[in-house]
């Protein structure tokens, strides 16, 4: 076994009735390592992260997770694991201080009051710490479920859309304590719809319609797709449904006052925009592709399985 791996698998494949969720997945994660799961709603994200850590039994493929059998040693796997979901789940009627304590007897940890106090004094929560659990805003929340996920010490952590409704500035404070984690040796996988978020991963995986459609470091993603792109700025008009469609341009996408056209085909790209170039009003310049660009592109290329949501989402 690879101890720099945390996560080795292979054709990994779900179904739910007719429907392929999964469809032969091959991943790897590194230890240390923060992974981001990006991809539109019922694309199989919280699927995969549940067959990758042994949460859910997969119909086809085989892997490890930190050097468990996912089929064998599921149990194994999930006593090492911390999952913080979406929607709060702690108890909003006990104090931020009651509920890390609660959490330290139900996994029976040594030195709980220890444990607990400095959790609070790593995540800021100290001066809340007698505060009720309901009354705190969504990013001290964020915070409190963080603190109580990571208390048992677990080696893999599994963020769910952790920051959805949260301000700019605790998504920032979220992230920078995350990173911290994963210094010091905690693998996190996340799923998230931010870009920016994405940017922060050491490494991405974009999955649509259960099938994973790229994967790597940001660089990487926008590398490989191979994408050409311009920015043209001014007066649009119907410049973005004259341009969709056309031979050579594969993608064309509104960025505030500014279109992103962009093709894989540079010279076809030129060709396609060249009658633009010159007219009055608009500004073109060369640019360099964004993530965005590149999921919007894949997006456009995936074939839609059919499936309405993600079963067990």
């Amino acid at each position: 076994m690879n101890g720099e791996i945390a996560i080795d698998v292979r054709g990994l494949t779900k179904r739910f009735g007719a429907r392929t969720v999964v469809e032969d997945l091959t991943l790897q994660v590194r230890r240390g390592q923060i992974f981001g799961f990006l991809g539109p709603n019922g694309s199989g994200k919280t699927t995969t992260i549940r067959m990758l850590t042994g949460l859910l039994t997969p119909d086809a493929g085989a892997g490890t997770c930190l050097g468990f059998d996912i089929r064998t040693q599921a149990r194994l796997i999930k006593r090492r694991v911390g999952y913080m979901t979406q929607r709060f789940s702690l108890y909003e009627d006990l104090t931020v201080r009651e509920n890390l304590a609660f959490v330290a007897r139900v996994y029976g940890l040594d030195k709980p009051r220890q444990r607990v106090e400095a959790a609070l004094a790593r995540l800021g929560l100290a001066d809340r710490a007698g505060q009720l659990a309901g009354t705190l805003s969504g990013g001290w929340k964020q915070r409190l479920a963080l603190g109580a996920c990571t208390l048992p010490e677990p080696e893999l952590l599994l963020l769910d859309e952790p920051t959805a409704g949260v301000d700019p500035k605790a998504r920032r404070d979220f992230w920078n304590e995350i990173h911290a984690l994963a210094a010091r040796g905690l693998t996190v996988l996340v799923s998230t719809h931010y870009m920016d978020e994405a940017e922060r991963c050491h490494a991405i995986a974009y999955i649509a319609y259960g099938r994973l459609l790229a994967e790597g470091t940001v660089e990487q993603v926008i590398e490989r797709a191979g994408l050409a792109t311009f920015t043209v700025s001014g007066a649009l008009g119907d410049l973005a449904q004259r341009l969709a469609g056309a031979p050579g341009v594969d993608m064309v996408a509104p960025f505030g006052n500014a279109l992103h056209v962009a093709g894989r085909d540079r010279a076809a790209l030129e060709a396609a925009i060249r009658p633009y170039r010159e007219q009055p009003g608009l500004t073109w310049r060369p640019d360099e592709p964004t993530l965005e660009d590149v999921f919007i592109d894949l997006m456009r290329g995936a074939p839609d399985n059919g499936g309405a949501g993600e079963i067990g989402a």
